[in-house]
């Protein structure tokens, strides 16, 4: 789909579900890719199925992204093992559910710690790599819930996708002298294994909100943040990308039409 042999890409949270599909997507297009996450044997199984997708070094980092010293560190492991850093894509996040009445300072620590926070600093650290790079890029993923829509029982994980938004806008112009772009993509409803814990019932109804009539997969993001990696996308920075199959166009239920064979 791109050509982008000979680039060199960290994906955090890339063990798993988004996180694996973009990974998996910048390997079969040639890049070498680093990915960090907190469970080894999910980052080694995760290296054994993307190993066999390109001809790239793939590496294995484990880290917790939301203390600042670690991050450092699983970047800096990364540049070494990849010999320099072309990409980042700050991928890593959690989505608890908790209803607001409920919600105690825990709740709130957490998911802000990984998904603002951790993206903050695995950002900050590559700076320097993906100056070195001169076609540096930033790649978030945020989501539709916060910056676009709402779900009950997730509002402190919307306010940290909303935020991330904030974040790719001012960094955007900050590191637009260093030549690195900074974007995000707002993944819809995707089928990964945390959705599916949420039940049949769930996923069934979720499918007919969506005009296209499926659930997304995450090979469908990877595309996303793969095109912005490439020179095509060049002069795109600060910019949020919806990848929902139009989920968030319709003004209520009745505006989504059956899908036909």
């Amino acid at each position: 789909m791109f050509d982008l042999t000979g680039r060199r890409v960290l994906v955090t949270g890339g063990s798993k579900g988004i996180g694996h599909g973009i990974a998996a997507a910048f390997a079969e297009a040639g890049a070498s890719v680093a990915i960090a996450a907190r469970d080894t044997s999910a980052l080694q199984d995760a290296v054994g199925r993307l190993d066999a997708l390109g001809p790239g070094r793939v590496t294995a980092h484990v880290a917790d992204i939301t203390s600042r010293e670690d991050t450092h560190r699983m970047v800096a492991e990364a540049v070494a093992a990849l010999d320099g850093l072309d990409v980042l894509c700050a991928n890593a996040g959690i989505f608890p559910e908790r209803s607001l009445i409920e919600m105690v300072e825990e709740d709130l620590d957490g998911v802000l710690a990984v998904n603002v926070a951790g993206t903050i600093w695995a950002v900050q650290a590559a700076i320097p790599a993906l100056t070195a790079s001169g076609r540096g890029r930033v790649i978030l993923t945020s989501s539709i819930t916060g910056p676009t829509t709402g779900y009950p029982g997730w509002s402190h994980y919307g306010a940290t996708k909303a935020a991330q938004l904030g974040f790719m806008r001012s960094a955007a112009l900050e590191l637009a002298p260093r030549r690195i772009t900074v974007n995000a993509v707002l993944p819809g409803n995707i089928l990964t294994e945390g959705l599916r814990d949420m039940g049949e019932e769930y996923l069934a109804t979720m499918s007919r909100t969506i005009p296209l009539g499926e659930l997304g997969t995450p090979a469908d993001i990877g595309a996303a943040a793969a095109f912005l990696a490439t020179d095509e996308a060049r002069y795109i920075t600060g910019q949020p990308i919806v990848v929902d199959g139009g989920q968030t166009l319709p003004e209520s239920p009745e505006a989504v039409l059956p899908v036909t064979p």
